[in-house]
């Protein structure tokens, strides 16, 4: 969780608590140390965001607060609404959550009525039709492409048979119909697409690959625009 998410989710979980919470509690809940929790307190609290309270008894966010309202305008509204549910069609379950708690959030900030008009729009996204992905937890996918880890696949070609590789991911490629992880292939020296419904078994491991500067992306997507359309 980035900092400006932490600071966010600690002002949510202030807001709904209505006695003291302590810094051990907050810390549990977002999974950091109690000392970032300390500092992340006082950050706010430089911000003008009213939180009383102090170390070893706890915190409360003074009565009346509110974050300050976000600003959209309707297309806005309607591209976030259209956006999280296309993201329902996809194949990855914690980008379903994690889309979902999103939409929530931008609810919680807007004015007025323009909460209940996002999580209630007229917007409808067709499912798919990918298939269902078993043999990879595709958020691992994209923390290895996050932190330039090696992954080993077990991969089943169209006749089924499967070959063991070892690669490097770079992109994620979410198609209606299948989701793709992009990778350097230490076997066939070159990028391959592999299609995630048909990835048997995925380990991550603790090597990373050398990539200065986010290079090999930007050379997986050159090949990308090179192709014809």
């Amino acid at each position: 969780m980035r900092r400006a998410e932490r600071l966010f989710e600690i002002v949510q979980l202030l807001r709904v608590r209505r006695g003291p919470v302590t810094a051990a509690a907050l810390a549990e809940r977002l999974e950091v140390g109690v000392r970032t929790v300390y500092r992340d307190i006082a950050d706010l609290q430089a911000r003008r965001v009213p939180i009383e309270g102090a170390a070893g008894i706890g915190y409360v966010l003074r009565a009346g607060y509110d974050l300050p309202p976000l600003m959209f305008t309707i297309e806005e509204i309607d591209a976030i609404a259209v956006g999280v549910r296309m993201v329902r069609r996809l194949r990855d379950a914690r980008l379903h959550a994690a889309a979902e708690r999103v939409l929530d959030k931008v609810a919680l900030v807007l004015p007025g009525d323009l909460g209940p008009q996002l999580l209630a729009a007229p917007l409808y996204v067709s499912e798919g039709s990918a298939p269902p992905v078993d043999g990879i937890d595709l958020s691992v996918a994209r923390h290895a492409i996050r932190e330039r880890r090696k992954m080993r696949l077990v991969y089943a070609d169209e006749q089924a048979r499967q070959s063991e590789r070892t690669v490097w991911p770079v992109a994620m490629a979410y198609y209606v119909d299948a989701t793709l992880l992009a990778a350097w292939c230490e076997l066939r020296g070159d990028y391959r697409h592999f299609r995630a419904d048909r990835i048997v078994r995925a380990t991550l491991l603790d090597e990373r690959y050398p990539d200065h500067g986010g290079r090999l992306a930007a050379d997986w997507l050159a090949l990308q625009k090179e192709r014809p359309a």
